[in-house]
């Protein structure tokens, strides 16, 4: 490694061809015996854009290296590969084991033997470190350590060259050295050393004078204590400039430092974290993570459990003060010069000489660190031992990502299960199994957070006759939670505190506004409109929030964007640190706007238009920095932040905006089932605009609230919402208005099995919008002309009107509503026995999907396919078609469209005499229709389960769910007949 990369066994050259096989190979023996993660060594071969083959090609590359290498030399153990490799035979670790030979040897003052055992270290270098590895991943975390491991032997052993006299031969050495580094002081201090002890003054002076020109030309500072002093001990004539030979090896103490805290008595869990730092080895370990989460215990846990390990100590220091800013670098490595054996006298005053030599004792040691709670990189730095048989755990709120050739793991909360117990193992085992349910919900209302859980615990433990319950009503108010969640000198707001002191006033300021969010995840594009910056900033302001360990990352979402998400309790501390609890305007208007763009493309023709706006990939969705090429995928990844807005902007005085965000995204949760997220932002949206006093806003989400009610089959409510639209848009005199009102009464009738009543209302809305030039409600009330007189028994009669319907779609360039239409239009075709033509609309609904790359779509063509199909007997076709649809449903969160193709598939498989399959996909859909509320969904699975319980032998199941079928059945024919009916066609005026 340390040169081309070389593979040799005895006389043989076995050095792998292809690039990447090297790349991979070099990954593996860099740290030999070490488990390298796949996505370790994905990244080292293809960067941070892996191709999606990527992991199936890296088992074929290990696969290659196994046939050319020996089977042995590569195990493959759990999450990765493991090179079977002693360090003695990887160049590199020969060198490392040399040079700690070497180093005792000086210690023990065999100054020769150490100078021939550097000479012997330096002789395996046979050019740059991985030259020819084509990764540039693998030469940002070893190469810099390589060549600065060969550059500190190196100057090692000039060093004790120039202690046993042998200066006559360096300058010349010296020289090449300083043209290849001309900003390292040391190699100029030892050449002005070499030239003094030869009698070359003058020649010593003018290289000190060199050396200052060069650091003041090139950075502008004054050469450093090192140079200084040379430059001293030539002018006054010492033999020996002081600081070029390390200073003499402190004695050890007589027992090994024990710094780290004792174990939590009460530790709990977090058995793969340990399992990670024990796979890791010696190195520099980063444990990163949100304030409160257990860093600073799992470190402590996992030092004093490989204590073994590490037989010369283990060291600790806490790297903030008490008021959360960063400690004195230079009094902690004092601190640890004074734990290694140095006397308080010999502790030099600069922080540069201390780390030199701190890191000099250090040589050859295997020590373990734990360097607690590190504000930055800066600070880690100068205390990371040269010694590669040390470990180094660090924890920190941030990542540290530009640490070189550290690995890192984030903690996150507890799992339910891991906090139930850390509560029982603080407050009393007893307490908690007499109150199961009361302890789950403190540890929800915990966050799951192990600071917060073992501060409730403690607080339960000093209060015996408190219940847990009554912590719980305690905890419930968001107000007092923070206030609730102290114990002692353990505090939650004072954890969060000190992460947020260290915030510039942007961080500061968009970390208070993203409290305001009840959403549980946000991507970036949120950001520069909360805190008043451009996107770009907004985004380096987002990542400086999770460096300060305020934001956690959860990874990448449909669209493609990166999410972040706030943790319960830290959300609570930023919204009590904002005073004026107003969202932006500039948020509410970036909201609004994304949503309204998104909508455009997925309906592009809406209500009394015949405009349209086609979706292409020349016209992307612009999110913050980031282009979106499917606003349907963004959409999906939005859903829930978007729901979340809709009662943020209400909550924070903002009714325009909710009203408006609301209708916005009526059209996404039709298309995609989501009804309950559909009701909920159109109650919030209904009463802000009644709030604004906006009766347009009114009139668009009654309507809209009309239809999310009819599609979860609560009739009742959807009459009344029309029923209070209608008389609105009467009093406003909005005929276009008035006639949607009409189709969406034609719509409910529809849906509650009076055709004859849907009939009259659809067709009073067909005229109205004929009349009025309404191209897209013409397409509408068409298409429910013709789905009302298929089911009416008269499909011959359906199947112009949905042509039309589809004729009307295509010319105002609705790809979408004409696959929607062509699905009804199968429907009746196959109702009025034409199932060729059935199949064929099917077909052609179903490509339009595929080519629009619109799942919802898909999925509704295919189920029409699967209808065909059970026509047509081919029942392996309808259950394909079935399951295909399914997955798209359940894919993109339709929870009604999985049940309708969880009925067609376990129908085809009853057709198919597999009534076990029959009997799973009904039990399926019965459990989706309960959660929907849909009480005629419900009742076909009830009797397509029955059906199956009866081929299978299961008299007493099959009745019991014949029994259930009978009760919703006659429960929503009295209910439907207990409501009281409006005329069909109210009259104008009334």
């Amino acid at each position: 490694m340390l040169g081309p990369l070389e593979v040799v066994d005895g006389g043989r050259t076995l050095t792998p061809t292809p690039a990447k096989h090297r790349v991979v190979l070099a990954a593996l023996i860099l740290e030999p015996g070490r488990v390298v993660p796949v996505e370790e060594l994905v990244a080292a071969v293809w960067g941070a854009k892996p191709p999606r083959s990527a992991e199936p090609v890296l088992r074929v590359y290990v696969s290659a290296l196994r046939k050319l290498l020996g089977a042995g030399l590569i195990s493959t153990v759990p999450g990765g590969y493991r090179a079977e490799v002693p360090p003695e035979h990887v160049d590199a670790g020969l060198f490392r084991l040399t040079v700690e030979a070497a180093r005792r040897a000086r210690a023990a003052g065999s100054l020769a033997e150490a100078a021939d055992r550097l000479r012997q270290a330096l002789a395996l270098w046979r050019g740059e470190a991985l030259a020819g590895i084509a990764s540039d991943e693998l030469r940002r975390r070893y190469a810099p350590h390589l060549e600065e491991s060969r550059l500190a032997a190196l100057e090692e052993r000039i060093d004790l060259d120039l202690a046993l006299g042998r200066h006559p031969d360096l300058p010349g050495e010296l020289r090449r050295l300083i043209a290849a580094h001309p900003l390292r002081e040391k190699p100029r201090a030892q050449l002005m050393y070499a030239l003094n002890a030869a009698g070359r003054r003058s020649e010593a002076l003018e290289v000190y004078a060199q050396a200052r020109r060069t650091l003041v030309e090139e950075l502008g500072v004054e050469p450093g204590p090192l140079l200084r002093a040379a430059h001293q001990a030539v002018l006054s004539g010492e033999a020996t400039p002081p600081g070029l030979m390390p200073p003499p090896a402190a004695a050890r103490p007589a027992v090994p430092p024990a710094e780290t805290p004792p174990d939590l008595a009460d530790f709990t869990g977090r058995e793969r974290a340990l399992a990670w730092i024990r796979a890791q080895g010696p190195g520099v370990l980063v444990l990163h993570g949100a304030a409160g989460v257990g860093k600073t215990a799992l470190a402590v846990r996992a030092a004093n459990a490989l204590a073994a390990d590490y037989p010369d100590g283990r060291l600790y220091a806490v790297l903030r003060n008490a008021d959360g800013g960063p400690r004195d670098t230079a009094a902690v490595v004092a601190g640890f010069l004074r734990s290694l054996g140095c006397p308080d006298p010999a502790i030099p005053p600069a922080l540069e000489d201390r780390v030199r030599l701190y890191r000099s004792l250090v040589a050859g040691r295997r020590l373990l660190l734990v360097l607690d709670d590190a504000p930055d990189e800066a600070q880690v730095r100068p205390l990371l031992p040269a010694s590669p048989g040390c470990l180094t755990l660090v924890t920190s709120r941030s990542p540290l990502a530009g640490l070189e050739s550290a690995r890192a793991f984030e903690l996150r909360v507890l799992p339910p299960d891991e906090a139930l117990t850390l509560l029982a193992r603080v407050a009393g085992e007893d307490r908690v199994r007499a109150e199961p349910e009361a302890a789950k919900a403190v540890v929800a209302l915990c966050g799951r957070l192990p600071l917060a859980v073992r501060i409730a615990g403690a607080r339960l433990a000093r209060r015996p006759a408190w219940t847990l319950d009554h912590l719980v009503r305690r905890l419930i108010d968001e107000r007092h939670r923070l206030d609730e969640l102290t114990a002692g000198d353990l505090a939650v707001r004072s954890s969060l505190l000190v992460g947020y002191r260290d915030l510039a006033p942007a961080e500061a300021l968009l970390f208070r506004r993203l409290g305001l969010l009840s959403a549980p995840s946000f991507a970036a594009w949120v950001a520069g409109p909360l805190a008043g910056v451009d996107d770009a900033a907004g985004e380096r302001l987002v990542e400086r929030l999770v460096d300060a360990g305020l934001l956690q990352p959860v990874g990448l979402d449909e669209a493609g964007q990166e999410r972040y998400r706030l943790h319960d309790l830290t959300r609570l501390f930023a919204r009590e640190l904002d005073e004026e609890r107003r969202l932006p305007a500039a948020f509410a208007e970036r909201v609004l706007a994304l949503a309204r763009t998104a909508r455009s493309r997925l309906v592009p023709a809406g209500p009394g238009s015949g405009d349209t706006v086609l979706r292409t990939a020349e016209d992307p969705l612009v999110a913050g920095t980031r282009e979106i090429k499917d606003s349907g995928d963004w959409l999906a990844a939005e859903h829930a932040f978007l729901a979340d807005a809709v009662a943020d902007l209400a909550r924070y005085g903002r009714p325009e905006w909710t009203w408006r965000l609301a209708f916005y995204l009526a059209d996404f949760f039709e298309a995609r089932g989501h009804l309950a997220d559909w009701t909920r932002t159109h109650e919030l949206g209904l009463a802000a605009a009644r709030a604004a006093g906006s009766a347009r806003g009114r009139v668009l989400l009654l309507r809209g609230l009309a239809a999310a009610h009819r599609l979860r089959g609560r009739s009742a409510e959807a009459e009344r919402a029309l029923a209070e639209c209608l008389d609105l848009v009467r009093e406003l005199g909005d005929p276009g208005e008035e006639a949607r009102v009409m189709l969406g009464y034609g719509l409910l009738r529809l849906g509650r099995g009076r055709t004859d009543e849907a009939e009259v209302f659809l067709s009073s809305a067909l005229a109205a919008f004929e009349a009025g030039g309404d191209r897209r409600g013409v397409a509408d009330a068409l298409r429910g002309l013709g789905v009302t007189r298929t089911r009416g028994g008269d499909a011959g009669a359906a199947v112009p009107l949905l042509e039309r319907s589809v004729a009307v779609c295509r010319d105002l360039g609705d790809r979408r509503g004409e696959a929607v239409a062509l699905c009804d239009l199968a429907e009746a075709n196959l109702t009025a026995g034409a199932v060729p033509r059935a199949a064929e609309c099917a077909e052609r609904a179903t490509g339009i999907g595929r080519r629009l790359g619109d799942p919802p779509l898909t999925a509704r063509g295919l189920l029409a396919s699967a209808r065909v199909a059970l026509r047509e007997g081919r029942t392996q076709a309808a259950a394909s078609a079935a399951r295909e649809a399914e997955a798209l449903f359940s894919g993109y969160g339709d929870r009604a469209g999985r049940a309708e193709a969880l009925l067609h598939g376990g129908q085809a498989l009853m057709d198919a005499e597999d009534p076990d399959g029959a009997l799973r996909a009904a039990t399926a859909a019965e459990a989706l229709y309960g959660e929907l509320e849909d009480a005629p969904g419900l009742a076909r699975a009830l009797r397509l389960a029955a059906e199956a319980y009866l081929l299978l032998g299961r008299r007493a199941e099959a009745e019991e769910y014949l029994r259930r079928h009978r009760e919703i059945t006659a429960g929503a024919a009295q209910a439907e007949s207990g409501r009281s009916a409006p005329r069909a066609q109210p009259a104008p005026g009334e």
